[in-house]
């Protein structure tokens, strides 16, 4: 029996200078969620984030912008999946991928975090726990170490930025099936999408 998932986690950086940067884009999909299902993002103290909730695919499902800075991102992800009693499975966590060129979108299930410090830190929070879903969206390296910080917290290019939005639109499109549990079918769609 699939497991349906019961909470969508965009990861980001809080504050203006940092909307729609490259390492903003796991909230951009959930922003992208929100305003497809008319859903009002509020800020939820006790949750260390924006939450909303709605219904998708026949599925309660609540969304999460951590407003912790991304590095922090299991204070927020810990403390709603501890409340909810969810299982790392009924989770799905979107961020921004090094490791993947802007134009390409994957579903993973578990895995490390890739040094990814949002991720590191949500696997720490859900008690060394790595076993949940995740939506990495491409936004390509910059080639050597040193410049990952500065092109992570930079805006893309217009035409990354257009590769990246059109990620994020069919990784919208695949949710149905995932939320469902459908994994196969949801992996199978999306992994094989690629924005020539």
């Amino acid at each position: 029996m699939p497991t349906p998932l019961a909470l969508i986690v965009g990861l980001g950086n809080p504050g203006a200078e940092y909307a729609r940067t490259r390492h903003n884009a796991g909230e951009d999909f959930v922003r992208e969620i929100a305003g497809s299902f008319n859903a009002t993002l509020k800020a939820e103290p006790r949750f260390n984030g924006l939450t909303a909730r709605l219904t998708l695919a026949g599925q309660d499902v609540r969304l999460l912008i951590p407003q912790t800075f991304m590095n922090r991102s299991g204070q927020a992800v810990g403390p709603m999946a501890g409340f909810f009693k969810l299982s790392p499975a009924q989770i799905l966590v979107a961020y921004d991928e090094l490791d993947l060129p802007p134009g390409e979108v994957r579903f993973k299930e578990g895995g490390g975090h890739g040094g990814h410090n949002g991720v590191r830190d949500i696997i720490a929070a859900l008690g060394n726990q790595n076993a949940f879903y995740r939506l990495r969206i491409g936004i390509g390296h910059p080639g050597s170490r040193e410049r990952v910080s500065p092109h992570v917290l930079s805006r893309p290019s217009t035409d990354d930025r257009i590769r990246i939005d059109r990620c994020i639109d069919e990784a919208l499109r695949a949710l149905p099936e995932a939320v469902k549990g459908n994994w196969p079918i949801a992996m199978n769609t999306l992994n094989s999408f690629k924005v020539e």
